[in-house]
């Protein structure tokens, strides 16, 4: 199949066109390079263009002849859309529709969301499963849920088929090398860990040591980005095969805390990594962990990459790699 992957050449969406290409698809990367990089993109076209754009996108997706759109293109820091909620709704929301209004008129009948666990709010429960109730926190994860309820309209309204796939806490590189995560400011704590590691900040900083934790400090479930590619890929598959609508929860079950991620980066690493405690950050909530049995169940998905030491490694390795 031809397959749009909108913000393709961003962190996951380039490692998702890597893997859709390794099966046989032809990924279209369609971005607007706000905060993607041309280098990513590697395995098939890339058209610039931004969502708002929708002359361009319903071209593009007739040009192409595409088959069907996995959507990762999104503003996608939390603090920022406090700041700036208009930014997020026009680009994740109104952005969306842009989209989809160009999918009805090319007549691209399918598409895989990329939505988030910022959807859930403060949890209720832990782990979280998808039954949860969405009570975002911030604009971001507000931005996402309104996508999720105009795809389950568009579904019934317009046949649309589609799936949202909520995501917990993304991290590792490219095991081959080729990718890896590289944003700008970066906000991810184990890149921000590696780069204290390395020299290139002064020191990473912990965010609250006074958690109801083992250790004091914040966990969260991280899941390795080549899995949450290869759970896009099959979530498609189950679109072209099943058609019905599709929510999902990714992530591994398993919590790591702040103290035990930098423990496991001067593991990998073999160097010490200066941290600074620092007062907690409102709205943080001190465990975050999926309940992903459903992927398991209805997409045969198990993530294969997301153990700790791996995730490190792999983020390790693309982050302290000579440049060029």
């Amino acid at each position: 199949m031809r397959i749009l992957v909108t913000g393709g050449a961003g962190y996951i969406g380039s490692h998702t066109a890597k893997l859709l290409a390794q099966a046989g698809h032809e990924p279209v990367v369609y971005d607007n390079l706000s905060t993607g990089y041309a280098w990513a993109v590697r395995w098939g076209p890339l058209v610039e263009g931004d969502l708002q754009d929708h002359n361009r996108l319903r071209q593009t997706l007739i040009d192409y002849a595409i088959d069907a759109v996995i959507h990762f293109a999104a503003s996608a820091y939390v603090g920022e859309s406090m700041h700036n909620p208009r930014l997020y709704f026009h680009n994740n929301t109104g952005g969306t529709l842009s989209l989809l209004g160009a999918m009805l008129e090319a007549e691209v009948e399918s598409i895989v969301f990329s939505s988030t666990c910022a959807t859930y709010g403060h949890p209720q429960v832990v782990p979280i499963a998808e039954t949860h109730p969405q009570v975002p926190i911030n604009p971001y994860g507000e931005s996402k849920r309104c996508v999720e309820r105009i795809l389950d309209w568009y579904g019934q309204a317009y046949g649309l088929r589609w799936a949202a796939l909520r995501y917990f806490n993304a991290a590792g590189a490219d095991p081959e090398g080729e990718l890896g995560e590289a944003h700008d400011p970066e906000t991810h704590l184990i890149p921000l860990v590696i780069q204290a590691a390395l020299g290139q900040r002064p020191q990473v900083d912990i965010y609250g040591t006074d958690y109801p934790t083992p250790d004091g400090t914040a966990i969260r479930d991280y899941i390795h980005v080549l899995d949450l590619a290869q759970a896009h890929g099959q979530a498609l598959d189950w679109l072209h095969t099943q058609g019905k609508a599709l929510v999902l929860n990714l992530g591994t079950g398993q919590g790591h805390s702040v103290r035990e991620v930098v423990e496991m980066v001067e593991q990998v690493g073999g160097r010490p990594v200066p941290v600074r405690e620092a007062d907690r950050r409102a709205g943080d909530p001190p465990l975050l962990v999926a309940d992903a049995r459903q992927a398991q169940a209805i997409l045969g998905w198990t993530p294969r990459y997301s153990d700790l030491k791996t995730i490190a490694e792999t983020a390790w390795a693309w982050h302290s790699r000579p440049r060029a």
